[in-house]
């Protein structure tokens, strides 16, 4: 097949080239800026004469663009987007119900929704990994004499989200009963792991008490709610921010621990922050190298497994993460990979593979082998090639 990618700054770019191109499809790539997403009269002529010009089977791009979709609309083209991201507001778009769209989503719960909607055009496929590329990143002497070298281990790659975007911190001037619902409902959540209901506990009076403090508008052209975008945006990442820290700090109490954030000044106790470490070229020896990966998701990703995880498990680390109901997909827990309920769980599992070297080994060997056997991009590119015929 003949595949236009319209590629722009994502996770993953390399990775699905290479895919495509090994499975025997052909890859022409075009520039593309993910700021103007919606309509652009101009960027939307560039992507016609692109379709014209090359002729291909189908448009692809990581995430999903509604300008892209009105291109392809128009250019009877059919449009494939794989959604990495979340929360993803652009999904919501009027746009994702046209009929050459095949939008597909890491997470099924999504998907679901979606699905529940009688939407047809988004399905559900899990991310991957280049178990090929990362088990060929064997000479570690480039990373034993970076800053990134692990001094212990343990690691935690990713954002405690202290860093930007702080929206929970711009509410000042909320009642107190909405501080203290909402401080509620957090300290709830913190509890429940594979499965979200914040959104669902918003009530229009908290909705028009945060509107009333930081006003929120959902896109004309979209069908997002006020309570997916106060969830997502705001509560969810503020329960991240201070689950990791809180986590982590936790951690640092027994171990030290080798911190890898964007945050290079940030202090927390056992940590030895780095700083940000470059995820495609430097990561992957950190995962190889580290005793246990920790993970600690996003909580806007309701059900799906992230990226990260896909990655230690591909660079052969040892993953321990928090529960999400799509891992029994993909893997089998105890034997690929291990997660914990509890913080009290955490350390006790930290704890016992650090004691267990034979059975951590054989977990992070089994994790690599089924990733490669079954969750490689060569995998979800025959999965999306399937859905199209």
């Amino acid at each position: 097949m003949k595949i236009l990618m319209m590629e722009w700054k994502s996770f993953g770019n390399e990775d699905i080239i290479q895919g495509f191109k090994e499975l025997g499809h052909t890859v022409k790539t075009v520039p593309f800026s993910n700021e103007h997403v919606h309509s652009n009269e101009r960027i939307e002529s560039d992507i016609i004469k692109e379709i014209r010009r090359f002729s291909p089977d189908f448009v692809f791009s990581f995430n999903y663009f509604p300008i892209i979709s009105l291109a392809c609309k128009k250019a009877d083209m059919r449009y494939v987007s794989w959604i990495y991201d979340s929360p993803f507001v652009l999904l919501y778009s009027y746009t994702t119900i046209y009929p050459g769209n095949y939008i597909f989503t890491f997470d099924k719960e999504q998907y679901l929704e979606f699905y529940r909607a009688g939407i047809s055009t988004v399905y559900y496929l899990p991310l991957a990994a280049n178990t090929d590329r990362l088990s060929q990143m064997k000479d570690k002497k480039l990373f034993d004499l970076s800053p990134w070298k692990n001094q212990t281990d343990i690691a935690f790659v990713g954002s405690l989200y202290t860093e930007k975007h702080r929206f929970y911190e711009r509410l000042e001037g909320i009642s107190p009963y909405t501080r203290g619902y909402l401080e509620g409902i957090m300290a709830s959540q913190k509890k429940v792991y594979g499965y979200n209901f914040i959104q669902e506990l918003l009530t229009r009076e908290i909705i028009d008490d945060l509107m009333r403090i930081m006003p929120m508008q959902p896109d004309p052209t979209s069908v997002e709610t006020l309570e997916f975008l106060y969830a997502q945006y705001v509560i969810n990442r503020q329960i991240t921010a201070t689950e990791r820290t809180e986590l982590l700090s936790a951690v640092g109490e027994h171990f030290s621990y080798d911190l890898y954030t964007p945050e290079k000044t940030l202090s927390l106790p056992g940590a030895l922050n780095h700083g940000p470490v470059d995820y495609y070229d430097m990561a992957p020896y950190v995962f190889k190298h580290s005793r246990i990966n920790l993970n600690i998701t996003l909580r806007s990703i309701k059900s799906g497994i992230p990226l990260r995880a896909f990655d230690i498990l591909g660079a052969g680390g040892f993953l321990l993460t928090n529960y999400q109901a799509d891992f029994p997909d993909c893997y089998i827990p105890g034997e690929d990979f291990i997660y914990f309920e509890s913080k009290e769980d955490l350390l006790d599992k930290i704890t016992y593979y650090l004691q267990h070297e034979d059975e951590r080994a054989a977990i992070a060997r089994q994790g690599f082998e089924r990733t490669a056997a079954h969750h490689t991009y060569k995998h979800r590119i025959q999965e999306i090639i399937a859905t199209l015929k």
